[in-house]
């Protein structure tokens, strides 16, 4: 018999049932009817109350050095992997909450414990302050923590997206509220105890439930002093509004519908297809970085289309739990009626959508939240596939004939995540890629497994605002102090 998990709250050191006792149930999207565990549905009370423990602990985490936190985060980052049984225990699990395969899952285990490692890494730049020596004054500029951050997560690689947001805030000398998100909410939350035991009381505070019962009540509390969000561009439009009564600042990374661009001397070797089939359709294409619109140089359009459309057809598309699977199903109903739907118009307004992949069990892909991988060839501009985030298992493929026309179409959209271009000529892809509107770009590469996370990641218009990752990761947790006296004060 499959094993059914429950998770708790953690709140102020310790596990916790929500304040009513509820509950709500996670299904596996693979086997909707199979139900992998309950979580605890918090409620406004739970949040006040890890609200003010993390408020309470806050004046001792932040009096720490940075060199002291940094040893505390890397002895976390040590422990979220070292009991082997206990990492595949978790990872087993979330493959059945969320659907994603379990290599996927491996992956995210992986970069979470990195992220503390990074994070720890940035200690010694972080303790120099900065010194304006002048005629009137001699100045010290130096950052502070802000105090409680509500850090909110969503289910597509919460993992991964955590590891972007929870070291650098207490590195930086937060404490914290987590909310992971209702979708996906066993292993992320089993993962937090685990990182929370290894603090102080108070320091990492855990609240799971629906963002329509308790997300007003985090984002809105009075003595949450920033807010760092990942999400969609509708519910981060509403974050801003609440954390605006408060005046409390915000991050926000929202949608993306990044274009890759591939030019007439790009490498057309079949590593490059396994590069663009991962960059579209890793993780069932859930992910806000993912390569969303290809622009290809007419004189190589057939070409890549082939060598694509062989590599994706090789996939096979099940149960993340089994070694054959290479493509899970997606992670909820809701976001695959907005996948199919947008294929659906593709096909009835005469677009060559070629779905595609291996399915070797049609009773299973009939009842779970299965979307084979699609390809839409020649795609008309104006089509939602094209204009529209996806977030999911479709990549629409257009020509272009001059690199002003593919910036042109690239930059011709109300996001700007990130961005790939794909060339021989590294010089000449540097000089495209500064033109594109986008806040990361890839050269020969695109998404995740692209990304170190050393540099900040966010984007504009649409996509966003501040940063996560990298040093500037953690300074988005800070604020600047400004110490001055009259020169020669700091002789």
């Amino acid at each position: 018999m499959t094993e059914i998990i429950e998770t708790h709250l953690y709140i102020d050191g310790a596990a916790c049932r929500a304040s009513d006792g509820g509950t709500y149930e996670i299904h596996n999207p693979a086997r909707p009817s199979e139900l992998v565990g309950h979580a605890a549905a918090g409620t406004a009370d739970d949040v006040d109350r890890a609200v003010r423990a993390a408020h309470s602990a806050f004046p001792a985490w932040a009096a720490l050095s940075y060199a002291e936190r940094a040893d505390i985060l890397r002895k976390v980052a040590a422990a979220l992997t070292e009991d082997t049984a206990a990492v595949e225990a978790r990872a087993r699990i979330f493959t059945r909450e969320h659907g994603k395969i379990l290599r996927e899952t491996h992956l995210e285990i992986s970069r979470l414990g990195e992220r503390f490692v990074q994070s720890a890494d940035y200690a010694e730049r972080l303790a120099q302050d900065e010194i304006i020596r002048a005629t009137r004054n001699d100045t010290i500029v130096t950052r502070q923590p802000r105090g409680v951050a509500a850090l909110v997560v969503p289910w597509n690689w919460p993992l991964a997206i955590l590891g972007a947001k929870l070291p650098q805030a207490l590195m930086a000398g937060n404490t914290v509220v987590v909310k992971p998100s209702a979708n996906s909410a066993l292993a992320p939350t089993l993962s937090l105890h685990r990182i929370a035991e290894l603090l102080p009381l108070g320091v990492v505070n855990i609240v799971t439930g629906s963002a329509s019962r308790i997300g007003d009540a985090l984002i809105g509390h009075p003595l949450v002093r920033f807010v760092n969000f990942t999400g969609s561009v509708d519910v981060g439009r509403h974050v801003m509004k609440v954390a605006a009564e408060n005046i409390t600042p915000v991050t926000l990374e929202l949608g993306g519908n990044d274009a890759g661009l591939v030019l007439s001397d790009a490498d057309l070797s079949p590593q490059t297809f396994e590069n663009l089939y991962r960059a579209a359709f890793m993780s069932t294409g859930q992910i806000c970085y993912a390569l969303k619109r290809l622009y290809v140089h007419r004189s190589r359009f057939d070409e890549l289309v082939d060598g694509l459309r062989a590599v994706v057809d090789a996939q096979v598309v099940g149960d993340g739990l089994l070694p054959e699977t290479t493509m899970g199903p997606m992670n909820n109903a809701r976001q695959l009626r907005t996948v199919t739907g947008m294929i659906d118009e593709a096909r009835a307004r005469g677009a060559n959508v070629l779905e595609l992949g291996q399915v070797p069990d049609t009773e299973l892909y009939a009842q779970g939240h299965f979307q084979r991988p699609a390809l839409v060839i020649g795609a008309d501009p104006a089509l939602s596939v094209v204009r529209e985030e996806q977030f999911g298992p479709v990549l629409p493929i257009l020509s272009f004939d001059s690199e002003d026309e593919a910036v042109a179409m690239a930059n011709d959209d109300q996001f700007g995540l990130a961005s790939s271009v794909w060339s021989t000529d590294t010089g000449r892809a540097i000089a495209l890629a500064r033109r594109i509107e986008a806040g990361y770009s890839f050269i020969n590469a695109h998404g995740p497994s692209a990304n170190d996370g050393l540099a900040p990641f966010g984007g504009f218009k649409k996509s966003g605002i501040g940063r996560n990752f990298g040093y500037e990761g953690v300074t988005q947790f800070q604020g600047f102090h400004a110490i001055a006296g009259a020169s020669g004060l700091l002789a």
